[in-house]
């Protein structure tokens, strides 16, 4: 059962009506005198919807385009003068034992432990395991760290960092309720 049927049977009733004759008559004269017409226009209007205004001459603004440029110019200079630069050289530490550089001393050249920074960015619930055929039913959890490490030498000051991506893989027990 439909219920547009009824609807449908009469949009299928609905014809056309008949043009007017004199909306033949003005298509007919519109036709054969499209030049005219155009230039005319009706009303002595053109006839374009107020979208052609008439020709007005193309005007070029020398102020914006100037001051891109000038813009621009300061860019490529800037770029030009920082690639261009001499890096700044700092001393880099040396590990070096007694063995390789006498003229470095061994007091010198060691670097003690600093520090440890671990700083988890991403962890993931892998959901229930069992693992290694187990009763025991266990959660896999899996976090992403960065972790960095940081080495002093206590005579010069030097310090040198090191960092480094780590992942663990924890494996943690459900507790039944």
């Amino acid at each position: 059962m439909n219920d547009f049927s009824e609807l449908e049977n009469q949009l299928r009733k609905l014809r056309p009506v008949e043009p007017s004759p004199d909306l033949v008559t003005r298509i007919e004269r519109d036709l054969a005198e499209p030049e005219i017409r155009l230039r005319q226009g009706y009303g002595g209007q053109a006839s374009t919807a107020g979208v052609l205004q008439g020709e007005r001459p193309f005007h070029f603004n020398w102020l914006s385009i100037g001051l891109g440029l000038a813009a621009a110019t300061a860019l490529v200079l800037f770029a030009f003068v920082r690639l261009h630069q001499p890096p700044a050289t700092m001393p880099a530490p040396s590990v070096a034992s007694a063995k390789t550089s006498p003229s470095i001393s061994p007091s010198n050249a060691q670097f003690v432990p600093a520090g440890l920074t671990q700083v988890v960015y991403h962890t993931r619930d892998e959901g229930v395991h069992f693992p290694n055929d187990s009763e025991q039913p266990m959660r896999r959890v899996r976090s992403r760290a960065r972790e960095t490490l940081v080495w002093r030498n206590p005579k010069t000051g030097a310090t040198l960092r090191i960092s480094y991506p780590a992942e663990q893989v924890s494996l943690r027990p459900l507790s039944g309720q």
